[in-house]
């Protein structure tokens, strides 16, 4: 936990504002407007301004509210999030407590935020925010299955919930990684391919050695945008029906802790989707021939070129979801509740069945 607190606290405050520009921008674009332009050169500016207005605001607590609930809930919502960094490797070697069941921990963790949503809901004693709430249990308990699906075909062909061993699986560097830990492997699904020769780049992610992982990644995605109130999914907020759900009564520092939470839990699925599908921290640069593209441009694990090019790499790649999430905020219009539970029971859930299964004699095959 000491390396989240360290690293990753200070990693997702910089996102945080940064985002909250990019975002604005994204907007802008998408819908052929400026975005901020005033404070700073280009607006750049602008974020900080709001944060320091943000923080001077007064933080009002109604008067019929449930204050013990109302107070606390914003703070489970932020911990229960940032809880769920401490398992994330951000290179080969800085990763927080590197736990075995580190999959396993993180959904766990992260679904933990929806009982602050609840409670911001109730104690607000406010009818938009508990409608918001309840929209938001019911959203994100559904989506959860075919998240969780998508990611148990990952550990299926991967035989790991070890995000980090996950990772070294999917470039150049698991030889030494099972060496170290002592374990005989076999490379039946990474380190050689069956032509004997060595995969590398983008050829080691899981998406690309196993084609049937593309589906589970647009799956993925999209229960991801749910697993985090992103439009087109984010009925429990809702400005043009609830005010603005939840959080309606939130202001000040609470109010930004609830932000704080929500760009949090982008990043940190972000972070997940790049880890599980495209090679975590490991190049996309493959070696081909005497040009050793992925060694050069990943660095021994350990060293510090090593730690510097591995948090480039999933940084980069975390980013790039990031940005889809906020073009399809300003892209989509918000579905309907009836037709959010039909995607997910009627579509999503029925074609992550069948990838799973197929995911299961694919790594049967490989196998024998």
């Amino acid at each position: 936990m000491i390396t989240a607190f360290l690293i990753f606290l200070p990693l997702l405050l910089t996102f945080v504002i940064a985002a909250n520009y990019v975002e604005r921008k994204i907007a802008a674009f998408a819908q052929d407007r400026l975005g901020p332009d005033e404070v700073g050169p280009k607006g750049i500016l602008q974020p900080v301004a709001d944060l320091l207005k943000l923080l001077q605001k007064e933080d009002i607590v109604p008067l019929a509210a449930d204050q013990k609930l109302y107070l606390v809930a914003p703070i489970i919502i932020f911990t229960a999030v940032f809880a769920g960094y401490a398992v994330v490797p951000l290179t080969s070697e800085v990763v927080g407590s590197g736990a075995k069941v580190g999959v396993f921990y993180l959904l766990a963790i992260a679904s933990m935020d929806v009982i602050g949503i609840l409670m911001a809901g109730w104690g607000s004693n406010n009818k938009y925010s508990l409608y918001g709430s309840v929209r938001s249990v019911a959203q994100i308990i559904s989506y959860e299955i075919p998240l969780g699906l998508s990611v148990l075909c990952v550990v299926m062909i991967s035989q790991s919930l070890d995000l980090q061993e996950i990772s070294f699986q999917q470039g150049i560097w698991a030889d030494n990684y099972y060496k170290k830990e002592g374990v005989e492997y076999t490379n039946y699904l990474f380190g050689m391919s069956a032509t004997g020769i060595e995969t590398s780049g983008i050829f080691a992610w899981n998406i690309v050695r196993m084609p049937f992982l593309i589906i589970a990644l647009l799956i993925f995605f999209i229960a991801s945008l749910s697993e985090a109130n992103r439009a087109p999914f984010d009925i429990p907020e809702a400005e043009s029906e609830l005010i603005a759900g939840y959080h309606t009564e939130y202001s000040g520092f609470r109010w930004a802790m609830l932000m704080l939470g929500e760009y949090g839990i982008m990043l940190l699925v972000s972070f997940l989707a790049a880890i599980l599908f495209l090679g975590s921290w490991n190049t996309p640069f493959p070696n081909i021939g005497e040009f050793e593209l992925a060694k050069m441009t990943s660095g021994a694990p350990g060293s510090i070129a090593g730690n510097l090019w591995g948090a480039f790499w999933l940084i980069s790649k975390a980013a790039f979801f990031v940005f889809f999430q906020m073009l399809a905020r300003w892209t989509y219009p918000r579905l309907r509740v009836d037709q959010l539970m039909s995607l997910c029971w009627k579509y999503l859930t029925p074609i992550i069945l069948i990838v799973l299964f197929l995911c299961g004699i694919w790594r049967l095959l490989m196998v024998m």
